[in-house]
């Protein structure tokens, strides 16, 4: 077997599961999870329709590339969403649909990184463990960039050695991030794009929470909408990944789509094509669906709105914790470490968050996800609501 397999990590919620062992909270509550981000918002039902009435086409093999029509109507959306010029958007050239967020940045960076002794892949940390898994896998190092609270979160990138870039092949960038949902700015993303020219590496940009946002007049800048503001029509060195898991409830359709540089996806759709990973057509023309609406994207931004408002009344006077710039996770320091915290929780309450330090590495003596946890509200109103007062019950009990 590859040996790089055993340098892969247990998966946070395998660590979790081992923190949990043994512990057995109160029989009297219902268990409440804010542990993963799985949205339990209802599908679309105009989307499910779609669904439903194309399952003749199981019959049919789906091509690597995707449907015309979905290739167009993400095009659009990309046009749409981050103020592209009209047209600039190729759907034959720039975009290529995937089964979710996840499986194509693994898979891209297996195609693009070149192996050799000193290649890295740059991170943030914490970060989404594919990034590391796909660095390990595809034979580079990864090298991580701590977020940390006086940097709003961001990795300090001005910190940087000009060692670092040079060895970089591609640098992951997570906006808004996963665990913390902070945004990276748009003048920061055209400080990378500029250091990408000089350095020559990609950048990767996982977006998948770019559609839940706090605020309709501030949306989260993007790579893309970076790119045109530059007047780089070509998105060269750019790449973005987005997924209708988040964005439209439908995180089992397995739907999303990587674009950007056309020089980079062509050999990635060649990777693609021997990979065997295309969507299924059903799940295509429903797709086409779910790019074309924005009403339920407004109304789900909305109830997320609404979740954030509630659960932060409850939480404020006992935690130092805040509106996250964007996504559905709250990123909260803990008054005893994070998992000691997390144990009690569920010990003590039947309810289950993240510890922090499951999503990070220590870098320089520090792991940046120490004392914090990562709750993601993503149940109901009311669930969120209890599991908040479940919280603050349990702080204020220490």
């Amino acid at each position: 077997m590859n040996l790089d397999l055993d340098r892969l990590q247990p998966y946070p919620f395998e660590k979790l599961a081992v923190l949990k062992a043994g512990v057995q909270p109160p029989q009297g509550l219902e268990h409440i999870s804010l542990g993963i981000g799985e949205p339990k918002h209802p599908a679309p039902p105009f989307v499910t329709e779609v669904l439903a009435d194309n399952l003749d086409c199981l019959s049919n093999y789906p091509t690597t590339k995707g449907m015309p029509e979905l290739r167009q109507a993400i095009a659009g959306w990309c046009e749409r969403r981050f103020e592209l010029r009209s047209g600039s958007m190729d759907p034959e050239r720039n975009v290529l649909p995937v089964n979710g967020t996840r499986e194509a940045i693994f898979a891209f960076t297996q195609a693009a990184i070149e192996r050799k002794d000193d290649a890295l892949v740059v991170s943030p940390n914490p970060f989404y463990q594919i990034y590391e898994g796909a660095a390990y896998l595809a034979g580079a190092e990864p090298h991580y960039l701590n977020c940390l609270a006086e940097n709003g979160f961001i990795p300090d990138y001005d910190a940087v050695p000009d060692e670092i870039w040079q060895r970089c092949q591609l640098l992951f960038v997570c906006s808004p991030g996963n665990p913390t949902g902070a945004v990276h700015s748009i003048e920061t993303l055209k400080k990378l794009i500029a250091l990408a020219d000089e350095h020559d590496f990609i950048i990767c940009s996982d977006e998948c929470y770019s559609e839940l946002y706090p605020d309709e007049h501030d949306k989260p800048a993007g790579l893309l909408q970076a790119c045109a503001e530059l007047g780089r029509d070509d998105y060269a060195r750019c790449i973005v990944f987005h997924s209708l898991s988040k964005r439209s409830n439908l995180p089992g359709m397995r739907s999303g789509f990587i674009a950007g540089d056309a020089r980079l996806l062509e050999p990635f759709l060649l990777y693609r094509t021997y990979h065997g990973c295309s969507m299924p057509i059903q799940h295509q023309l429903a797709s086409i669906a779910a790019w074309n609406d924005e009403g339920h994207v407004l109304e789900n931004r909305s109830q997320y709105r609404h979740k954030f408002d509630a659960v932060l009344r409850v939480l404020q006077p006992v935690m130092d914790v805040k509106q996250s710039d964007a996504s559905f996770y709250l990123w909260a320091p803990t008054p005893i470490a994070d998992d000691a915290f997390a144990k009690g929780l569920f010990e003590q309450q039947n309810l289950t968050v993240l510890p922090g330090r499951y999503l990070s590495r220590e870098v320089d003596g520090v792991v940046p996800g120490e004392g914090f946890v990562r709750m993601a509200l993503v149940a109901s109103v009311s669930e969120c609501v209890e599991a908040a007062e479940r919280i603050r019950r349990y702080i204020e009990s220490l």
